[in-house]
């Protein structure tokens, strides 16, 4: 089935046949990229998607970090220090790193996981291409990466102060952001779309 895209550079409109496994198509006028394929796009993103929930979990429920002054022992979630952000009157700033470390890449997930999982066993959920619409929309939301450089340096100024260890939840954060960006490189969304057209 050839698809119509119009160039990214020139916006000159074309049908692009079948591509094979990494195959390009390139805009005839401007020499510009216009689609890659990815080999197996929809089964490695469902699984990477699956270990990011798994990821998503730990992160959310383990220790983040634990500050340790003397013999005084206290842990921390990422929850709980979104929470502290709260109670201390920043709450623009909470709601901001909640939407942006937790909302937001959860919906991320199980949108993904929404539009991918029925389409691998050839159904089709009801509203499946609106989900699939608004987790493209909602990526550039994600910003994790963002909020681990910021703890990064919280660390480095708090470990004057007390002992910081580092939890489980930590490293799960830092390898949710890297399942992430590995499963966004790895969606082909031309694949989801002729999929869904020829399901139609």
């Amino acid at each position: 089935m050839h698809s119509m895209i119009a160039c990214h550079d020139c916006d000159l409109l074309q049908r692009i046949p079948p591509l094979p496994d990494s195959g390009t198509a390139v805009c005839p006028r401007c020499g510009a990229a216009l689609q890659r394929t990815r080999r197996n796009s929809l089964e490695r993103t469902l699984a990477l998607t699956l270990a990011g929930l798994a990821l998503f979990a730990v992160a959310n429920t383990f220790p983040f970090l634990a500050f340790k002054l003397e013999a005084q022992v206290r842990e921390t979630t990422l929850l709980t220090g979104i929470l502290t952000l709260y109670r201390q009157g920043l709450k623009e700033l909470a709601v901001l790193v909640m939407l942006t470390t937790v909302v937001v890449p959860l919906v991320q997930l199980l949108g993904t996981l929404y539009v991918l999982l029925p389409l691998k066993f050839n159904r089709q959920p009801p509203m499946v291409m609106h989900v699939f619409r608004w987790v493209r929309t909602l990526q550039p939301w994600s910003m994790m990466e963002v909020f681990l450089i910021g703890i990064l340096v919280s660390i480095v100024k708090l470990a004057k102060m007390a002992k910081i260890v580092p939890g489980v939840a930590v490293f799960a954060f830092l390898a949710l952001i890297l399942v992430m960006a590995a499963s966004a490189s790895t969606l082909d969304p031309h694949v989801v779309w002729d999929k869904w057209r020829g399901d139609r």
